[in-house]
């Protein structure tokens, strides 16, 4: 006769409880193993957020790149035309922009003043940047082309020069040079930021007609993708040195710290998944060994329900099913474990953690299916037990 499925679940129930002691063991083997991979995948998880909240926090990743100094009046000057030689042939740049720092100059408004780093910028600052404006409007077409005499101004500048009053509009005076401020540019800025005392930009244009020189100082080039900033930054180099036969380029990035960090991070996780691979490995030949004693011990209870009509199948479904069992709760109880531990070390140490279905779902996938994998020979081989042997065994 043919066990119904509830039935077939009690009768699972009872063999677990009725030898507490191999249950535990079994649960153990799971729950180490479970406990290893969740607790790899919470980290690669955070890991994966601190690198996130700490490229948000600062500027876009970007490359700088400019002559190497070799000796007064030696090294070249860039131009407009070195940013368009780039934007032709750089395949994997987002944007590229030109500056030329000016330096930190007195800024004056009415009886307030500030000491800004002062630059003069391309068009495509904001996309290489990544900053966003604040207020107001960023320098055209007609800024450039007219040499008009306006500025932006960072969050910084803002407050210090005009309080809670509207920037836009009004008039700054920079070396006695009147300047309207057109837009506010909200920066991001970090406790490491060498420009504490807030940045004005003006326009390239403008500064050259003011100094009686147009050239910049350096280059900036946004990749299309973070993992692309190397190839990117040496192909620029090299187009750079083509370029300008003899004369040797500098570049560097902005979050060379952070691919480091990343990097070593990767590295951490590998190894803690490797460590969690092996720990389930480990359970799985724990829950195979335990079930194949349990087939030894067992052989008189198999005998016995294969001669009152028990199938090949029933039996074999009630050894994976108790492994399951398992499995399930040992799973069960290093997740929650994990998840408990991993929310009280990102509370201490302010690290970035959410609760992730997904690895939940994957922890306990491989929970069943080691525990269903180790379980399935040792079930197979009480199946296939002659039931008049299994008896005589008794």
């Amino acid at each position: 006769m043919s066990l119904a499925a509830r039935d077939l679940l009690a009768l699972t129930l009872r063999s677990l409880t009725s030898n507490p002691l191999r249950s535990l063991l079994t649960t153990v083997g799971i729950f180490m193993g479970v406990a290893s991979v969740s607790a790899t995948l919470n980290v690669g998880s955070i890991s994966r957020a601190v690198i996130a909240r700490q490229l948000a926090a600062q500027e876009a990743p970007q490359i700088t790149t400019l002559p190497e100094w070799t000796g007064f009046d030696s090294r070249i000057r860039l131009n407009q035309g070195d940013i368009t030689y780039l934007e032709q042939r750089l395949s994997g740049a987002a944007a590229v922009s030109g500056l030329q720092w000016v330096g930190s100059i007195a800024v004056l408004f009415r009886d307030r003043d500030a000491k800004p780093q002062v630059v003069a910028i391309s068009q495509a600052y904001l996309k290489t940047s990544g900053n966003r404006l604040q207020a107001g409007r960023f320098l055209t077409n007609a800024d450039f082309d007219s040499f008009r005499p306006v500025a932006l101004i960072d969050q910084v500048v803002s407050q210090t020069l005009f309080k809670a009053e509207s920037p836009i509009g009004q008039q700054i005076y920079l070396n006695r040079q009147p300047l309207t401020v057109v837009g506010v540019i909200e920066r991001r800025i970090d406790a490491d930021d060498m420009d504490q005392d807030g940045m004005l930009f003006l326009s390239l244009a403008f500064q050259g007609a003011m100094s009686g020189d147009r050239a910049m100082n350096a280059i900036k080039i946004r990749p299309r993708q973070l993992e692309s900033l190397n190839q990117v930054s040496d192909q620029a180099k090299q187009l750079l040195e083509q370029r300008y036969p003899g004369q040797q380029f500098y570049a560097w990035n902005n979050v060379e710290d952070i691919l480091r960090q990343q990097e070593i991070l990767t590295l951490a996780s590998r190894a803690l998944a490797a460590v969690g691979v092996v720990s389930l490995l480990v359970g799985g030949v724990g829950i195979a060994n335990i079930m194949i004693a349990a087939v030894t011990e067992r052989t008189a209870e198999i005998g016995i329900r294969r001669a009152i009509g028990a199938t090949q199948s029933e039996i074999m479904v009630q050894f994976i099913l108790e492994a399951a069992l398992l499995s399930i709760v040992g799973g069960s109880v290093a997740i929650a474990s994990i998840h408990g531990l991993t929310l009280l070390v990102a509370n201490q140490f302010d690290l970035p953690y959410r609760f992730d279905p997904h690895t939940t779902t994957l922890a306990m996938g491989s929970a069943l299916l080691v525990g269903v994998g180790a379980s399935f020979l040792p079930a197979l081989r009480a199946s296939r037990l002659d039931p008049v042997a299994a008896l005589r065994s008794e």
